[in-house]
């Protein structure tokens, strides 16, 4: 289920079956690296909706935490985020990012960082971008599970 007004009438319906939120973290900068952080958030877009598609049903995928990249509130504004989400009736969280500097920061989250190598897609044909993100999810789909059956 995604953050659109169908999907969360779905899930306000069943509400009990849903126990995972996927949040995308998506870095800002009007640097020179700009182009490569919104590469990312493209990547992390179509690879979390394709998460989202796999395990429909089961994960209520959240609308990106976007945060400035060298923003130094962006945890605590994420761990408010998270405090929120495990107050309701979900029991897993996880955060998927091309940004590795989350994975220094996973220590002060309740949720688990997916930190997933940005590709740079914006050279290649919509099929190759399908193809592609297919092959990741793939192989992030046992992850999952795996970290399902922990807790």
């Amino acid at each position: 289920m995604r953050w659109v007004a169908a999907d969360v009438e779905m899930f306000q319906k069943a509400a009990e079956y849903v126990d995972t939120v996927i949040v995308p973290l998506l870095p800002v900068s009007f640097d020179a690296e700009m182009k490569q952080h919104a590469s990312m958030a493209e990547f992390t877009g179509l690879l979390t909706t394709q998460l989202e598609k796999q395990f429909r049903g089961r994960i209520f995928l959240f609308p990106g935490f976007v945060y400035m990249k060298d923003e130094v509130d962006s945890l605590i504004a994420l761990n408010h985020w998270e405090n929120t989400l495990l107050e309701k009736q979900f029991h897993h969280i996880f955060y998927v990012t091309s940004d590795s500097s989350w994975r220094q920061r996973e220590k002060d989250l309740k949720g688990n960082v997916l930190w997933i190598p940005s590709l740079s897609l914006d050279q290649m044909q919509d099929e190759q971008k399908r193809t592609i993100v297919e092959e990741q999810v793939k192989q992030l789909l046992p992850l999952f599970i795996e970290l399902w059956n922990e807790k």
